[in-house]
């Protein structure tokens, strides 16, 4: 094993029991339109199964003059020809561009079988750094769950990386612009601004109706400074990386508050040298959260491994 996947295997080990704590799963991806020619596609809240070829996630993509920008290209190539499908019930035309918002695997695995028909795969580099750490890995847990549906499924990346924190796109008349605003839930990841329609594709900065992972590769400060640098930019309508389409003030309830309870409450616990096992016993119960999907089976894992970070940041 390679010091850089032994260095992420907590990491991956973690994404996997975050995704299957969810009992109520969907096969099938829901379209929304969100503004003309600006669609999302929502994946089931639920854990990657064979049913929804891992694509437990949402995606978008913008129709175009030129063609179709896809945004996030699923788990697998069967994935890929499934979000084809959804992309096919609105427009024939070709999806000429693929942008990735991150380096989980439904992210950008399935950048293989669009790049083949001659899409652009497009990516921050930061985030294609990440990507190449990870594919290797993801294949081989996604083997055990996806099984002949991961056939043919190959980790491809962007060939041309964009430097730097943001980059301004002209796709098909369509502007469009990719941000990095900080490590958050998984390093590298970005998100994509339509600032016309003031519409932001947030990727993992955001979970709606869910609550949010925090998982060893997390870094709850920065996340916290990331939403609120997002926060600043005053968009209309999120497409978050899970849970339904909402609005700045969803997202401040479902997961801004969560990130400024985290660092407040954690945070101050391990700045005084509380035991960690006493600091999870005392704030188990956060009935202001609790309403949220996944509550029960994350927030106390959520507790220790926002401890762990702040205790990281303090040595």
């Amino acid at each position: 094993m390679t010091p850089s996947i032994q260095r992420w295997l907590p990491v991956l080990t973690a994404c996997w029991l975050l995704l299957g704590v969810t009992l109520v799963s969907a096969a099938d991806l829901k379209r929304v339109e969100v503004a003309k020619d600006v669609y999302a596609l929502i994946g089931p809240t639920g854990p990657r199964t064979a049913e929804n070829d891992a694509l437990n996630c949402n995606l978008g993509f913008i129709v175009t003059q030129q063609g179709v920008v896809l945004i996030d290209s699923g788990a697998s190539r069967a994935g890929a020809t499934r979000i084809e499908d959804a992309v096919r019930a609105v427009t024939e035309a070709p999806i000429r561009w693929v942008i990735n918002t991150g380096s989980q695997d439904h992210r950008w695995l399935g950048n293989g079988y669009f790049a083949e028909q001659g899409a652009e795969i497009i990516a921050l580099r930061r985030t294609v750094e990440t990507q190449a750490d990870l594919g290797g890995p993801h294949l081989r847990r996604l083997g055990a769950v996806l099984g002949d549906r991961l056939e043919g499924t190959e980790p491809v990346t962007a060939s041309k990386p964009l430097p730097g924190d943001q980059a301004s796109l002209a796709l098909g008349g369509a502007q469009i612009e990719l941000l990095y605003l900080g490590n958050a839930h998984f390093p590298g990841d970005a998100l994509v601004w339509l600032p016309t329609q003031r519409i932001l594709f947030t990727g993992d900065l955001v979970y709606l109706d869910r609550l949010l992972g925090v998982l060893p590769a997390s870094r709850v400060r920065e996340w916290q400074a990331a939403f609120h640098r997002m926060e600043a930019m005053k968009p209309e309508v999120l497409v978050p990386g899970h849970g339904g389409v909402g609005d700045l003030a969803k997202a401040q309830r479902d997961t801004g508050d969560y990130l400024d309870w985290l660092v407040a409450e954690v945070g101050a616990a391990q700045a005084d040298w509380e035991p960690l096992d006493e600091v999870v016993a005392r704030l188990a119960e956060a009935p202001q959260f609790s309403r949220l999907e996944n509550f029960d089976a994350l927030h106390k894992s959520n507790i220790n491994r926002a401890y762990l970070d702040f205790e990281r940041g303090a040595d």
